[in-house]
């Protein structure tokens, strides 16, 4: 009889078999789980719809507009060198250069005034041209008075140009600088009768009698600033113009009582306008040293010469708008 026996060995696994038996597995069951996120992932993509990408969102424009600076015009004094101040504004209304604000000393007084109630450049050159200086002159003795001339003729003249508008009612804003006698304090009259007011502003000390206003004595504006630019930025101008027609000191002796005045004003005037004119964004002096305080009979050359200075400084002018111009959101 035959005997046979199955013999079964089972051998057990040493710990460091087991131990890589293990590391194997997980190693298997990892990448089993990459496999399956993978594949997971690949369905999601192909099951997404093609979506465009998302444009960013752009910012809506705001609509906005120019805001000009507000233009002052700054006239000085200088008598019969006034007329010049016609051509300057001849010039910047061709330009159409919009001004908000006038001010003006002694001459300049009368032609801002003038200009202020409505005048254009072009009217204002045919007043000057049919103005009869001798309906200026109300002559009185000088012995016992304060000056030669009363200045009510150069009061009635204006009012009769602006047809008596007060100067708070002109179309456009206006100064007229003055100075107070009894203090030498400056005064700018923006209110009130514009006859008397000029009169004030041009009552030259011993040429014309000082100006009665409220109490008040008056004479030239020009002793205090013969060109009114400080006085024009008080107003609320953002952007000067000063328009300077002083004349240097004469090297010529004054022979009489009238040239040594003029001569005196020629001098302090030159002192005080190196303090005004430095705060003018545009400064514009007319050439007319041809042409005397008292030479009325050279009005037109006095024009020209105006208009030529203000063409020059035109260019000046405009970049002086334009780097003052703002940009607001529209309304």
């Amino acid at each position: 009889m035959t005997c046979t026996h199955t013999l079964t060995v089972r051998l057990t696994p040493t710990p460091a078999q087991a131990t890589a038996r293990t590391l194997v597995a997980a190693a298997c069951t990892q990448r089993l789980v990459v496999l399956a996120a993978a594949l997971v992932l690949g369905a999601c993509s192909v099951l997404q719809p093609n979506l465009p990408p998302e444009e960013p969102i752009k910012p809506v424009p705001v609509p906005t507009v120019a805001k000009l600076p507000s233009v002052g015009l700054a006239l000085g004094g200088g008598a019969a060198r006034g007329f010049a101040h016609v051509g300057v504004l001849q010039v910047l209304d061709e330009a159409g250069i919009q001004l908000d604000l006038l001010a003006g000393t002694s001459a300049g007084s009368v032609v801002a005034v003038l200009y202020a109630s409505g005048l254009s450049g072009a009217a204002l050159e045919q007043a000057a041209l049919g103005l009869n200086e001798t309906t200026l002159a109300d002559w009185m003795m000088p012995w016992g008075n304060r000056g030669m001339l009363r200045g009510a003729a150069l009061a009635k003249y204006v009012n009769e140009q602006v047809k008596g508008t007060l100067l708070q009612a002109m179309p456009k804003p206006v100064g007229v600088l003055a100075t107070q006698l009894n203090s030498g304090n400056p005064v700018l009259f923006q209110r009130g009768d514009a006859g008397e007011a000029v009169r004030a502003s041009s009552a030259v000390p011993g040429v014309f009698m000082p100006v009665p206003i409220g109490g008040q004595e008056y004479v030239d504006g020009g002793l205090v600033a013969p060109v009114p630019v400080s006085f024009v930025k008080q107003m609320g101008a953002q952007l000067v113009i000063g328009v300077d027609i002083s004349s240097a000191p004469s090297a010529t002796p004054a022979n009489d009582t009238l040239g040594l005045m003029l001569q005196t004003f020629s001098i302090m005037g030159q002192r005080l306008n190196g303090f005004e004119l430095v705060g003018a964004d545009v400064v514009v002096r007319p050439n007319l040293q041809h042409i005397g305080s008292a030479n009325f009979a050279a009005r037109k050359q006095a024009i020209a010469a105006g208009r030529t200075a203000m063409l020059a400084a035109l260019p000046l002018l405009r970049r002086a708008i334009q780097t003052k111009t703002t940009w607001v959101p529209a309304n």
